[in-house]
């Protein structure tokens, strides 16, 4: 379940604003003794409220005192450098937030303009367009180009990196010495070209009688079965 937002205003019921106070309080001193902790840093709170005749304070006594003396042997420039109100810690959220809101503005404007654009891809009239909008897509156009032509040079990089390794990889090959076949490719080799002699000459092995049965490979004979052409 998310906890709900708080709206920072007064609380004018007493009861629940002392409540709150007693609850803040404790989380804000163990913020600080975290930070400290953590962070090794000289710090320290001082809190006066209504409730108490004497102001809460950490670490202690002693060690707001070491902070405070630290503090006010700086410069006055340095001291106010950082400092903040309750003025002008808002007026810089303002600042924040309006700056924030700009970003967003023109976040959508270029949405809405890039739809313009693919739209008008799609046959759609601009003639409804102002002078503003006009500007703003051709500034929209302009940055999709860029972006197009830099993917294309990436591309091309990627392209001319691959064809350089494949290149070198293929000169390291070249320079290496072929491996020895196993000795059962050579027999099988040596059978396989029996095998095709002995197809050419069926007469030395099957007993035909004569030369006549012979079967006419790239001679002469103009009634040969497979032409020269085909077979060189």
């Amino acid at each position: 379940m998310t906890r709900k937002k708080v709206e920072l205003a007064y609380i004018t019921n007493d009861s629940a604003r002392k409540a709150t106070f007693k609850k803040r309080k404790k989380g804000l001193m163990k913020k600080v003794s975290e930070l400290s902790t953590l962070c090794g840093i000289d710090a320290c709170a001082i809190l006066y409220s209504p409730y108490d005749s004497q102001p809460d304070v950490w670490p202690s006594p002693l060690g707001v005192q070491r902070v405070v003396a630290r503090f006010k042997k700086m410069p006055e420039m340095e001291q106010s450098k950082k400092m903040v109100n309750q003025e002008s810690f808002l007026r810089q959220r303002v600042a924040k937030g309006n700056e924030q809101l700009k970003k967003q503005e023109k976040d959508n404007r270029e949405k809405e303009i890039t739809r313009v654009m693919f739209q008008s891809l799609t046959g759609k009239d601009l003639q409804t367009l102002n002078i503003v909008d006009i500007f703003d897509l051709g500034w929209v156009i302009d940055q999709n180009l860029k972006e197009i032509n830099k993917r294309i040079e990436s591309l091309n990089k990627e392209a001319q990196s691959l064809a350089a390794a494949a290149g070198q990889l293929i000169i390291k090959n070249e320079g290496k010495v072929p491996m020895e076949k196993p000795a059962f490719d050579t027999m099988d080799a040596i059978q396989a070209q029996q095998w095709f002699v002995d197809l050419v000459n069926p007469n030395e092995q099957m007993g035909f009688a004569g030369d006549d049965m012979m079967l006419p490979f790239g001679d002469a004979n103009q009634n040969a079965i497979w032409p020269n052409g085909f077979f060189p």
